[in-house]
């Protein structure tokens, strides 16, 4: 399996727009530091790859990365569909920016596809240029992505529906937040990705231990950071991301999977971790984890 990192950050991006923080302002000056939205691509088969969450900036994330780029006929592209972990703004308005596409697949649960059907409006809105086709992700049991090599399964890790939706009836049943679990079925590698994490569910936790690959959500360093730097009174865990550090911190259960590669990713723009230099890196380092690197090509 061949897993490419499309990006790193969590709202906003490192730089975000109206923010002034010392992450922010070292993006600015240095743009080596820059992060795009959390999103990893994934190969379904040659030449064949689903782009896990369509952030803002997908358009850029193409681009930096040769495999993706269309060829060798002039409408011919390697981007097969996106597959959506949850339905926040961040990880779904880059898929407007894919209407140029003859027609575009999305997989997700229900309740991502009402919320983007029924708030955003996604496919009455793009209707004139590429029509949506929708695939379900299953949760209860991993299902075959195109008849291919992977296997794809959310693991419900929380119920946050993203704001827009809030007022919106909520299909039964339907899981607003996974984590996605893809599996090889030549080699039986695994690689689970959870970008938002608000809860560390046993379900979870059974589908890390057979995993070759992690990628967990970093978005604060502790639980306070958030409150801390001043743009909110709520933590982390109430804000829906489970810290990497404290009593609710993830970096102590990361250590202990089995897989050979843990990596944290979705980092907001307060987090140290941003800098390449922060002693965090080290802490980590020192546990066996790491940050996921931008535009690195991960094979397993």
């Amino acid at each position: 399996m061949r897993l490419l990192i499309l990006g790193t950050a969590a709202g906003g991006g490192v730089p975000q727009w109206n923010c002034a923080c010392a992450g922010c302002a070292a993006a600015r000056t240095e743009p080596s530091l820059r992060r795009r939205h959390a999103s990893i691509a994934v190969e379904a088969g040659e030449g064949r790859w689903y782009v896990v969450n369509a952030t803002p900036d997908i358009g850029e994330q193409i681009e930096a990365c040769a495999v993706l780029h269309p060829g060798p006929a002039r409408r011919t592209t390697p981007i097969a569909g996106v597959i959506l972990t949850d339905a926040e703004l961040d990880h779904t308005l880059g898929i407007p920016r894919l209407r140029e596409a003859s027609g575009l697949r999305i997989v997700s649960t229900g309740a991502v596809r009402a919320a983007l059907s029924g708030g955003l409006r996604l496919d009455r809105v793009l209707a004139p240029y590429a029509g949506l086709s929708w695939t379900t992700l299953p949760e209860k049991d991993p299902e075959e992505l195109d008849g291919g090599p992977l296997e794809v399964q959310g693991i419900r890790v929380s119920g946050k529906r993203p704001r827009y939706a809030a007022e919106l009836d909520e299909p039964a049943g339907d899981a607003w937040v996974v984590a996605l679990r893809v599996r090889d079925r030549r080699d039986g590698k695994v690689v689970v990705y959870a970008p938002a994490l608000a809860d560390w569910p046993d379900d979870l936790d059974r589908a890390l231990q057979d995993a070759d690959c992690v990628f967990i959500d970093g978005t604060f360093w502790d639980d306070e950071e958030p409150v801390r730097s001043g743009f909110t009174q709520k933590t982390s865990t109430q804000m829906g991301h489970l810290p990497i550090t404290g009593p609710n911190g993830t970096a102590e259960r990361m250590a202990a999977l089995p897989a050979e590669r843990r990596l944290y990713t979705h980092l907001n723009n307060t987090n140290g971790l941003v800098h390449a230099d922060d002693a965090g890196h080290r802490r980590l380092a020192e546990a066996g984890l790491e940050v996921a690197r931008e535009g690195a090509l991960i094979e397993l």
